[in-house]
């Protein structure tokens, strides 16, 4: 089963793109984020015919998030956190083929400090709990989404330019690192230790050609499914398209 995570950064502007990766990457299940679509204008008959069924939450202009299946149908599990409130868009959860799968938008955190980088680290607090109540059901289970962390200095290009940054901030890659350490298996970053593995890189100043990029877009393993990982991957020429999303999909294939 091959799994990936797209933040597609609006996915009626950027079908064309999402359709030509489908056909090319054939994922039996993708989590998307940052639809920027309504429910009512989620892109379905498109991607029916392209041959994956779908659940999604959206929110009119920000956010959004989505989970498709190929020739199969996701079994919706949830729609927001608990206690999220359900204000903002950022978590879709549902079950596949035995495997249950989350697409997680979430939130920038910036400008810190102030209100909303508080809000990134109460968001982190809520993931948690309810991925430690995952945990507890000792069931196969992917955490797919874009995290908005960068989670080490490994994890984004060499330069200053971001250090006041909340994707890089050391509250956020505690966060991120305490997450893990329930016991979750980072799935790119276990099979490639000595490679950057960057899936975001900015549209300002020439970031692309620079490859100046982040890795923010994370797959998180239970212990009962980790021993399936076989492969993960960056497929990064999707970012150098024309029209492209600013993120490039990140995926795991699993036994």
């Amino acid at each position: 089963m091959k799994i990936a995570t797209f933040n597609i950064n609006n996915v009626n502007r950027r079908l064309p793109n999402l359709l030509r990766w489908l056909r090319a990457a054939k994922p039996d299940v993708v989590a998307l984020q940052e639809l920027k679509s309504t429910d009512a204008e989620f892109p379905i008959l498109a991607i029916e015919k392209a041959g994956y069924g779908a659940v999604w939450r959206g929110q009119k202009t920000w956010n959004g998030v989505a989970i498709l299946a190929r020739n199969a149908e996701p079994v919706l599990t949830r729609t927001a956190l608990p206690g999220d409130g359900g204000v903002e868009a950022r978590y879709i959860e549902a079950a596949i083929n035995g495997i249950l799968v989350t697409s997680i938008y979430l939130p920038n955190g910036n400008p810190q400090p102030g209100p909303k980088f508080d809000y990134k680290l109460d968001w982190f607090k809520r993931l948690r709990s309810h991925a430690g109540s995952l945990l507890k059901q000792d069931i196969p289970v992917v955490l797919a989404g874009d995290y908005n962390v960068a989670p080490t200095e490994f994890d984004i290009y060499p330069t200053r330019s971001w250090d006041k940054d909340a994707l890089i901030q050391p509250k956020s890659r505690a966060a991120f690192k305490a997450l893990v350490d329930q016991g979750w298996t980072d799935a790119i970053r276990t099979l490639h230790p000595s490679q950057p593995m960057f899936t975001f890189w900015d549209y300002k100043r020439n970031r692309w050609p620079r490859d100046a990029g982040l890795r923010l877009d994370h797959l998180l393993l239970s212990p009962l499914i980790a021993p399936r990982l076989l492969k993960a991957g960056v497929d990064r020429t999707v970012r150098g398209e024309e029209g492209a999303s600013d993120h490039a999909p990140a995926w795991i294939l699993l036994k």
